[in-house]
């Protein structure tokens, strides 16, 4: 397996893992002030920070944001629709924000060759990091053909890759707002940080006029260091590390190459928003049965630890959620408030084993079956 190979190579990685653990634990233990204090730094740096409770709120939010972006094209300044561009974050799933935008008349494409795949097929992902793990060479081209007549079933996949890059290619140059998740914040200096290889998260956060980050709480960490290597710990357990790149932001971009004199913007963005989400996480840090699953640095390791995942794939949990397998059963829980999926868990405790945060998930699994149970 990748991920034993890379732990066997770089096992620094296993010891951040357990620092992060208990760093995170802290988080929890008093999240609402880590918060706090991060939208403060991002204020502080030139950005703008919100809080939202629920995701109807957060979707408004972005909205608004993206309505009243600066536009690159004249035409668009006169009420032309925006386009967006979104980095692969299972929480713009969470609150439905594509389709919220394309809703308000907003052209928006995911940028991630995966996401961009199950868009193509208005479809769901099936896994937190591999989206279209379930999509053959074959059918990657028939969906790709829509978009390059020169793709079909019989293309390479660098045919199919060459194909993607340059239709988003002239997406990123139209770009008004980009739009990602984060891996995490800092709460000390407000930064975002996040890992990628495609590259396409760094056109995202650079090309448009606006960037905006819409991300859970629980990304919360207290310095820039602890997201630094929340970063490495999430790309080596995901089995993809090195990682091409690591991205930083802090607030909208800038230059002090005149008298030392710090000015914004420079090249990149002139606006910066972090949307923080809610969504049941607050409460959940409260509740000593379930707050060990905001320990989750969404790996998707445990996945293919899983018996029930394995078999079932994306229909144990099933569209309207972004979040399967075993710790998806858990985010269900805590963000919508269904303990159904817990009742398929097998128990096998692989889950458990191959988690980088060492999160209990059997015992917290079975509280929320007991939930459910309640419901009947």
């Amino acid at each position: 397996m990748a991920v034993e190979r890379i732990l066997k190579e770089y096992p620094y990685v296993v010891e951040l893992a357990e620092r992060l653990r208990e760093t995170k634990l802290k988080v929890i233990g008093d999240l609402e002030a880590y918060v706090e204090r991060a939208m403060k730094s991002v204020e502080r740096n030139g950005g703008h920070a919100y809080l939202a409770k629920t995701k109807d709120e957060a979707r408004k939010i972005v909205t608004d944001v993206v309505r009243e972006a600066p536009a690159k094209e004249e035409g668009k300044r006169k009420g032309g629709k925006r386009t967006v561009v979104l980095a692969k974050s299972n929480v713009a799933y969470e609150i439905g924000l594509r389709e919220g935008l394309i809703k308000q008349g907003f052209e928006a494409w995911e940028t991630d060759l995966g996401e961009f795949l199950v868009q193509l097929r208005k479809g769901w992902p099936v896994h937190l990091v591999l989206p279209s793990l379930d999509l053959t060479r074959e059918e990657a081209g028939r969906l790709v053909h829509g978009i390059d007549k020169n793709v079909n079933e019989d293309s390479s996949i660098e045919q199919i890759v060459a194909a993607v890059r340059g239709f988003l290619f002239e997406k990123y140059l139209a770009a008004d707002v980009g739009i990602t998740g984060a891996n995490a914040v800092s709460a000390d200096t407000g930064s975002v940080v996040l890992v990628e290889n495609e590259g396409n998260i760094r056109m995202d956060t650079v090309m448009p006029r606006t960037h905006v980050v819409v991300t859970g709480v629980e990304k919360v960490v207290p310095t820039l260091r602890d997201a630094l290597d929340e970063a490495i710990v999430q790309s080596a357990y995901a089995g993809l590390y090195p990682p091409t790149y690591i991205n930083v932001t802090t607030g909208p971009s800038s230059t002090a190459d005149i008298e030392s004199h710090r000015v914004s913007p420079a090249t990149g963005p002139r606006d910066f928003h972090l949307v923080f989400l809610d969504d049941g996480r607050i409460a959940a840090s409260k509740d000593e049965n379930v707050r060990e699953a905001l320990l989750c640095i969404k790996c998707g390791r445990c996945y293919f630890a899983c018996p029930v995942y394995r078999e079932l794939g994306r229909e144990w949990v099933g569209t309207g959620s972004p979040y399967n397998g075993p710790t998806g059963v858990v985010w269900n829980y805590i963000t919508n408030g269904d303990p159904w999926p817990a009742f398929l868990c097998a128990h096998s405790g692989g889950c458990k084993e191959a988690c980088p945060m060492k999160i209990d998930l059997p015992t917290i699994i079975r509280y929320v079956k007991s939930a459910g149970e309640k419901k009947l």
